[in-house]
């Protein structure tokens, strides 16, 4: 099988993460979620810290938008550490893990970034409100319910904007993705049936 990659973005208590992990058992290829953080640190020189502060989120009621083009901003300029080039770095990152090997990625607009390479499966899980409570209760300990949906509802959006900003479209909109997959119905591991029965498709037809 050619290199691949899968990209996942998911809604906030989907386990969409744990999807991604399981997957990445299966199919024995490596996994990056916050990973990418110090590798965009390593590669660009920024404290890793900064990239922390912005992970999926964007900064301000009204945040600048800042569509991703694929270049990086000068060490010698003032935005250097600023929101877009922290994107920037991080999108460098996933182009070259990309071209490396086969992997999964989840999050940081993985799907927008690599929209120009082929040997790509864009996968989004959601799952419907008490899954995703149950999930974070699970998960994050988060045991009230008022307060998980708080949790769920403000990650969302923090997400929403933030895909919004680096690409110009909208999160949710399903033809950003190959495959929308409700984790509430299908479970985790029907999930991952899924997903591996598609790239393995994907690939013949190529």
């Amino acid at each position: 099988m050619e290199n691949f990659v899968i990209t996942i973005a998911r809604g906030y208590g989907s386990g969409g993460r744990t999807i991604g992990q399981m997957l990445s058992k299966r199919l024995g290829v490596e996994f990056y979620d916050r990973d990418l953080i110090r590798l965009a640190s390593d590669e660009s020189g920024i404290n890793e810290a900064l990239f922390g502060q912005s992970d999926e989120k964007s900064k301000g009621i009204f945040p600048k938008k800042s569509v991703y083009k694929g270049e990086v901003i000068a060490p010698d300029k003032k935005s250097f550490t600023g929101e877009e080039n922290l994107f920037n770095y991080q999108a460098m990152v996933i182009k070259k893990l990309a071209e490396e090997k086969s992997c999964i990625i989840v999050g940081r607009c993985a799907d927008y970034v690599l929209k120009d390479h082929k040997n790509v499966v864009r996968v989004f899980v959601y799952a419907d409100l008490e899954n995703c409570v149950k999930n974070v209760a699970a998960v994050k300990g988060i045991l009230d319910r008022k307060e998980a949906l708080k949790k769920i509802a403000a990650i969302d959006k923090e997400r929403a904007a933030y895909y919004k900003n680096h690409t110009g479209r909208e999160w949710i909109d399903a033809r950003n993705y190959d495959l929308c997959l409700n984790s509430g119905d299908l479970g985790f591991e029907k999930c991952v049936d899924i997903i591996a029965d598609y790239i393995k498709i994907k690939l013949e037809n190529l």
